[in-house]
């Protein structure tokens, strides 16, 4: 299952779970073995996130992952103390407090849910830790997952650089398309400001272009896309490396 997709959109795609295992809608969860996810299993909690809470700080211990079901988990750092940036996205295609999996146990960026509330399989880091010292396919998965995200942060700074703001707002509104339900996206014109890093008045102006070509539209708080097509034609090549490894690495386990 691919993160480029005809749009379901990934929050609404499940994978049915041999021997009725699945307890999740994460996509990385549903991609395990048996025996892996049998190792995560008995530690996880299911809790509730609400739009905007921090579920971890920057600089914070992180003492848990998270598998999503549902939401968006925004990576922010900070510019000049509050300035915030995003630096990438992840939904239920992955999970939540990787730097554990490198050996750090503080978070470099703010984590906090965004567009729409969430669910998510909780787990102590201990426990994926001890599975992961069990289970080399575990190990691989979890890091292979990191690459993957590695990959759409390079890209992001990538794009920043070289890119006019049209074209990676088109990018940006992709990747939450990928991760929400349908075809609206709750984003006030400041969010898309910190995915952006612009002024507001730059998020307007792009917004105002991508319906003008009929690829969304946008309304008080919210961004509904219209034509997935032409918001992968205006990204071009800003959109699509990240996903094409996902679909290698975690979906398929190839290397």
């Amino acid at each position: 299952m691919s993160l480029q997709h005809d749009h379901a959109g990934l929050a609404n795609r499940t994978t049915t779970n041999p021997a009725g295992r699945r307890m999740s809608a994460n996509l990385f969860l549903a991609h395990l073995t048996d025996a892996d996810f049998a190792l995560l299993s008995p530690h996880f909690d299911r809790v509730s996130i609400d739009v905007g809470e921090v579920i971890v700080p920057r600089g914070g211990r992180i003492e848990h992952l998270y598998f999503l079901d549902s939401g968006i988990a925004a990576l922010l750092d900070s510019i000049e103390g509050d300035r915030l940036h995003a630096v990438g996205l992840i939904g239920n295609e992955g999970y939540v407090g990787w730097p554990v999996l490198l050996g750090d146990d503080r978070s470099p960026y703010a984590t906090i849910l965004r567009a729409e509330p969430g669910t998510a399989l909780r787990i102590p880091i201990e426990r994926v830790i001890e599975a992961a010292d069990r289970s080399a396919t575990l190990r691989r998965a979890l890091l292979r997952f990191i690459e993957v995200f590695m990959i759409q942060m390079g890209r992001t700074v990538v794009s920043a650089l070289g890119h006019p703001v049209e074209r990676r707002l088109a990018r940006w509104i992709l990747l939450y398309h990928d991760r929400v339900r349908g075809d609206e996206i709750t984003m006030t014109h400041e969010e898309f400001r910190i995915m952006l890093g612009v002024r507001r008045s730059s998020i307007t102006d792009a917004l105002h272009r991508l319906e003008e070509q009929h690829a969304i539209r946008s309304v008080r708080g919210r961004v509904i896309v219209r034509d997935r097509e032409k918001l992968l034609a205006l990204a071009a090549d800003t959109y699509g490396s990240a996903e094409a490894a996902y679909e290698r690495l975690v979906q398929a386990g190839k290397d």
